[in-house]
């Protein structure tokens, strides 16, 4: 491409370094709430812009190293797909690698990997990335390869039926061998009613043996639009040398119409569910409770946040209330945790996990929670809790910014969930204006055991002697290739 401007010239030639660590979703709320004090009320500023075929653009600016990660986000996931047609979505995202009209199988992946740079995609309920990390100057060529794909993808009988096989055999290594993945599928299936959440967004078997070529196309044209993606750009780049390059590249793709989003509701719970998996394959047993819960781009946002504190005063550190009492006073469990997922379009979790210690018995570990539970929601949280949960969630993430994944991830799924970035900026101050009466308050409403599903991981008679501890079943999100 030698009639390039001067702009992508400039890019040329400058030294590749390695690319920063992948940050995880679950640290979404810790990694914008450690980037500013509150009066500073600032966590990336970002610069944004929207071109006219509707694609909405963030950029990141960070001039630590010439290098740059691109991601794009289309806000679609397994929780929009037809019923009976379950792990589509996911289906959609191997089949983005399969090629173009321009771009033959594989070559996308060859290409980026020429460029010394790394790429991969992921799935979720509520939206599906794609992203790639590369020296600044190598920066047009991904560009021009994610634009050719979100257009041009091309989906013929023999890949559609070749990458299925891959497909299934994915979930068997993932679902079917682990126990673990199976007892969180079963949770989801009970925790959720009536919402599209409790499929698994890699997909039913029966349903994903039966997904076509026309199945996927009909997916592919309906949702893969400039008007329906998000495009953001971390790392050395502005938005003024960032937008001459996507509207070359972006800007030629037609926007499309796109179909309201439908979802059915959750109806009101009247009992709470409780599954049990016995399996010779568990050695190490383990109890998990999930309530549904706010989340934070819906109309009760100011809970969301109470609720993360809440999380990080029961069991942030190796003082929180949770770990203090079962696994140093009581030595009843080996691990114990509380989690706060509200990162969703739709409905947010809490989620309590624990494993006992050997030899140790879950109804312990189950009666131990439920008393803590009881506790918070009888006598509330002190001052001093609440005031070391939220600094504790400023420190723990001040080396966010270091990354380059990071930002652009947390930037492009709160967008792609509903947020807006002032609800990103602000972040600092609205954790730090949390009070004692709001986390107890959305304790009491989040904590109803009817609106619960309790799991049971369980060794068979006849298993293997307990192995050391691990990290116990929670309901499971994205799937990445």
């Amino acid at each position: 491409m030698s009639n390039r401007p001067d702009h992508e010239a400039r890019l040329r030639g400058v030294r590749r370094r390695a690319c920063c660590a992948i940050f995880g979703l679950l640290l979404l709320a810790g990694l914008l709430a450690g980037l500013a004090s509150p009066s500073q009320a600032k966590v990336f500023s970002p610069e944004t812009f929207t071109l006219e075929n509707g694609l909405q653009v963030v950029v990141i600016t960070s001039r630590r190293a010439p290098v740059v990660t691109q991601m794009v986000f289309y806000k679609v996931g397994g929780a929009d797909e037809t019923p009976g047609k379950s792990g589509l979505a996911h289906f959609l995202e191997h089949l983005m690698f399969r090629g173009t009209k321009t771009y033959g199988a594989g070559q996308f992946s060859t290409i980026v990997a020429r460029l010394g740079g790394n790429e991969n995609a992921f799935t979720t309920a509520d939206y599906t990335a794609y992203h790639q990390s590369v020296a600044i100057e190598a920066l047009p060529k991904v560009m021009e390869l994610e634009a050719d794909r979100m257009a041009n993808l091309v989906l013929d009988k023999k890949t559609v039926d070749t990458e299925r096989d891959v497909i299934l055999e994915e979930r068997r290594m993932r679902i079917d061998n682990n126990p673990g993945a199976q007892l969180s599928e079963m949770l989801n299936a009970v925790l959720y009613l009536n919402h599209p959440y409790r499929v698994p967004v890699i997909g039913w078997e029966q349903e994903m043996e039966g997904l076509n070529a026309d199945d996927v196309q009909d997916f592919y044209g309906h949702w893969y639009a400039p008007n329906n993606a998000i495009l953001v750009l971390s790392g050395d780049i502005s938005a003024a040398e960032a937008k001459p390059l996507v509207e070359k590249y972006y800007g030629p793709v037609a926007r499309r119409d796109v179909p309201v989003r439908h979802r059915p509701t959750e109806p009101q719970q009247f009992a709470p569910r409780r599954v049990t998996l016995e399996s010779a394959s568990v050695q190490q047993p383990s109890w998990v409770r999930t309530y549904q819960a706010p989340n934070y781009a819906g109309p009760k946002q100011d809970q969301a946040y109470a609720l993360e504190v809440l999380a990080q005063i029961l069991s942030g550190d190796s003082n929180a209330r949770l770990y203090r009492h079962l696994v140093v006073e009581q030595k009843l469990a080996a691990g114990v945790w509380s989690n706060y997922d509200g990162d969703r379009v739709d409905l947010g979790s809490f989620t309590f996990a624990a494993t006992p210690n050997p030899g140790g018995k879950l109804d312990a570990i189950e009666a131990a929670i439920d008393r803590e539970i009881a506790d918070l929601l009888a006598n509330g949280v002190t001052d001093e809790e609440v005031a070391r949960a939220k600094a504790s969630l400023v420190d723990g993430a001040v080396k966010a910014r270091d990354s380059l994944m990071g930002p652009a991830k947390a930037l492009g799924s709160a967008l792609a969930i509903g947020l807006k970035v002032d609800d990103i900026e602000n972040w600092p101050d609205r954790i730090a204006a949390v009070t004692r009466a709001q986390i107890e308050a959305a304790a009491k409403s989040v904590l109803d055991i009817n609106q619960s599903a309790t799991g049971l991981l369980i060794p068979a008679p006849g298993a293997a002697a307990s192995a050391p501890a691990g990290a116990p079943p929670v309901p499971l999100e994205g799937v990445t290739p």
